[in-house]
């Protein structure tokens, strides 16, 4: 599927590396105007790329003010500290980062994207949105609230135009996610579970977020989109 997305400008916060950086080279590929947010030393071939640490209210706030308009915001940056998160100083630091980051950059963005007329918002949800895990409970705990955060700031600023939803990936293959999927022991059981018998692509998501953001999506607000081949209901 093709989506014309010339006209419109883009911030893509994580959008440096991983599934950020593919959302944002997809936007860019569409004609968008993308402005891709990551940490420093982060680049994205091709597309203008500038230094944010989402925990720093005051450097999102400079970032929102920096731009001259907003059509589009995905929020990307995320952290996951498998196994060390039951630790009250790192909950607290990935809670801040996945939850507290998306926040800040959707209310400092708002007036843009109420300003943009039909301003859509993305956030990234994950398939543990819906189901806890172990060893991640920080990063769990986040994407439950990016799914409530989602839906709330859906109903309140529906006045303003502006839509928001988010994706809730499954498993992905990722340079993070590298090992895993190598892994026949700990892929398997992956495999066997999701209906669609593979593992995603970042590519499977980046025409999800596109959805969302087009017109075609115009009656959609407050959807939490699982794109993970059935996982959810293998």
């Amino acid at each position: 599927m093709q989506f014309d997305f010339s006209r419109h400008a883009v911030l893509v916060s994580g959008g440096t590396s991983g599934i950020g950086a593919a959302i944002a080279e997809a936007f860019a590929e569409a004609g968008a105007e993308v402005v891709a947010a990551g940490l420093p030393g982060e680049a994205a071939a091709g597309l203008r790329t500038v230094d944010l640490d989402v925990r720093d209210a005051a450097a999102v706030t400079a970032l929102a003010a920096s731009l001259q308009r907003l059509d589009i915001l995905v929020n990307a940056a995320g952290v996951i500290r498998r196994g060390a998160e039951h630790d009250p100083a790192v909950f607290e630091d990935v809670v801040d980062i996945n939850l507290n980051g998306t926040m800040r950059l959707c209310a400092a963005c708002r007036p843009l994207l109420a300003a943009s007329g039909a301003g859509s918002v993305v956030n990234l949800a994950s398939m543990l949105s819906f189901f806890g895990g172990g060893l991640v409970p920080a990063y769990s705990a986040s994407k439950g609230g990016i799914a409530q955060l989602t839906k709330s700031l859906a109903i309140a600023w529906a006045g303003e135009g502006i839509r928001v939803n988010a994706i809730a990936p499954g498993w992905i293959e990722t340079p993070l996610t590298r090992a895993l999927v190598e892994d026949p022991v700990r892929s398997g059981p992956i495999v066997a579970r999701t209906p669609l018998g593979r593992w995603g692509k970042l590519a499977d998501l980046t025409g999800p977020v596109m959805f969302l953001c087009s017109p075609a999506a115009a009656f959609v607000t407050g959807v939490i989109l699982p794109v993970d081949g059935g996982y959810l209901i293998g």
